[in-house]
């Protein structure tokens, strides 16, 4: 696995509970409060989406784009984030 940073590590570590949106990495304030504006709330609705898009990395990359502005490594991170919590929880 590549390097991750310590938001990465510290979301994968422990269950979803109730984690709100920024927790995720690659999802900053200004990402996150895009996110919120668009109903994408909490991390597990982030999931969500993550898994309706059947974990496809270009989908998901590409709805981040289009949700809320995010580049290509803050959505590659997010997505990464994700990909692992899975591998790890389901």
């Amino acid at each position: 696995m590549s390097s991750t940073s310590q938001k990465h590590r510290n979301f994968v570590a422990e269950p979803m509970g109730d984690k709100v949106v920024t927790d995720l990495a690659g999802v900053g304030d200004v990402l996150g409060k895009r996110l919120v504006e668009k109903g994408f709330d909490k991390a597990h609705v982030v999931l969500g989406q993550y898994l309706v898009l059947k974990k496809n990395k270009e989908l998901f990359q590409e709805w981040m784009k289009d949700t809320c502005q995010a580049n290509a490594k803050q959505s590659g991170d997010c997505y990464q984030c994700l990909n692992d919590w899975c591998e790890e929880f389901l």
